[in-house]
């Protein structure tokens, strides 16, 4: 039996069930305005917040657990600041919001080579962007007292949105080409969901389980992403999702899913698993293992035997310091023909990252990366600073570092972008 069959294996026969820490990242930043994070939701308990004498050991009492003001909140006549979409709908029911993400970097970051050529995240650069315009709406499936039924749908427009759309599809399927110029729109969820007890289901569109980063931008500490996550990982599958958290401190994951990176269609018969694990150590340790096995569709030609799999461990050192390790793996068929940008499909990355709470509004955080592809060693450096102006509003200046031994490559950038959140 082959690694990769008994890997998979192992998984199948472990697992129950896949998540919610999709769309934040589990113990990921985030300053979104509905999501509280991870290990603070007891210094949030009604009655808690602004009381200095209440804490729970991880966060400080008053400070970013209960949504600490920004630099300059409270200084004007709070429209921007108390502006929420749901709100202004006067619709309550729903959870309604979104972002507005503006951004600029000074140079491409690998492994773009030429403006809006699609190969990562930032490959347009010199110019001051809409990266995110964002709008979701939905209901979390509650079954905490029965039979509950919710629903997600996200829509996006901007120079992200080519990256998240369902290009796994055959061309012209659901979003697959809804591009103008280095601009697109994209519907990066659209599913539903049923869940009962500890049990959840997911029906439908939505993003994947693999890795840390994410595609929400106000889910990630960093403007910019990993090599890993652009190149080795999935955003969106199509398919069955299923989440079990009767285990104390253990979540289980098990879905099936048309490959990768694909909307109501695929490409090559994509047909693979996706599930995996993830458990609590001690009160400040979380682990997740991700995997998906069989054909991944577009990215690997028809494979029938393609695995991959993702690592994280996050670690709250001290109450204001927190580390993440993060290692993936890619085992599939090579798609495409050798040149800039080619992407080989046996990959491994490490990834690690710092981030120190320097107080509410200000946070520090460093990424170290080293990618391989196809056996060539990629290393990448990230700096940079979370300023909070508002409860909802951030600005995150970074500076990146890119360099290839093997071929010479050596790259700096700086960049920044502005997210405001409603």
């Amino acid at each position: 039996m082959n690694f990769k069959t008994w890997t998979v294996g192992i998984a199948v026969l472990t697992l129950a069930t896949a998540p919610a820490f999709a769309e934040t990242g589990l113990g990921q930043w985030s300053y979104d305005q509905n999501v509280v994070p991870v290990g603070c939701e007891s210094c949030c308990d009604e009655g808690c917040c602004g009381d200095d004498c209440c804490g729970d050991g991880c966060c400080d009492c008053g400070s970013s657990c209960c949504g600490g003001s920004g630099l300059f909140s409270g200084m004007g006549p709070g429209i921007v600041e108390g502006f929420s979409l749901s709100a202004m709908l006067g619709f309550n029911a729903w959870d309604i919001g979104g972002w507005t993400q503006y951004g600029w970097t000074d140079e491409l970051v690998p492994l773009s080579t030429t403006r809006g050529d699609g190969l990562s995240f930032l490959d347009s650069q010199d110019r001051l962007l809409l990266h995110q315009q964002w709008f979701y709406v939905g209901k979390e499936a509650d079954g905490s007292c029965g039979l509950d039924f919710g629903f997600r749908a996200d829509f996006v427009y901007g120079v992200d949105a080519q990256k998240t759309q369902s290009f796994g599809n055959s061309p012209g399927v659901f979003d697959e080409d809804w591009d103008h110029g280095v601009y697109g729109w994209a519907i990066p969820q659209l599913y539903g969901e049923v869940a009962m007890g500890d049990l959840s289901v997911k029906i439908g569109h939505f993003y994947t389980l693999i890795g840390y980063e994410v595609v929400p931008a106000p889910h990630n500490f960093f403007f910019s992403h990993s090599l890993t996550m652009f190149n080795s990982e999935p955003f969106t599958h199509t398919g069955v999702l299923s989440t079990y958290t009767g285990f104390e401190n253990i979540t289980l994951y098990n879905g099936w899913t048309l490959g990768w990176d694909t909307g109501f269609d695929n490409v090559n018969s994509g047909n693979n698993y996706l599930g995996g694990i993830g458990f609590g150590l001690l009160d400040s340790v979380n682990v997740t293992y991700m995997c998906t096995y069989g054909n991944f569709g577009a990215r690997d030609g028809g494979d029938r035997d393609s695995y991959s799999h993702s690592v994280v461990a996050d670690v709250n050192v001290s109450c204001r310091l927190n580390y993440v390790f993060q290692t993936d793996l890619v085992d599939a068929d090579d798609v495409g023909v050798p040149g800039p940008g080619f992407i080989e499909n046996n990959q491994v990355g490490v990834n690690q990252y710092l981030f120190y709470d320097f107080s509410d509004a200000v946070k520090l955080g460093t990424r170290v990366e080293w990618w391989s592809n196809g056996g060539v060693s990629n290393y990448e450096y990230t700096s940079g600073v979370n300023i909070k102006l508002l409860d909802n509003l951030i600005v995150r200046p970074e500076y990146r570092k890119d360099w290839v031994p093997a071929t010479g490559f050596d790259e700096d950038n700086v960049a920044c972008d502005m997210i405001l959140t409603y």
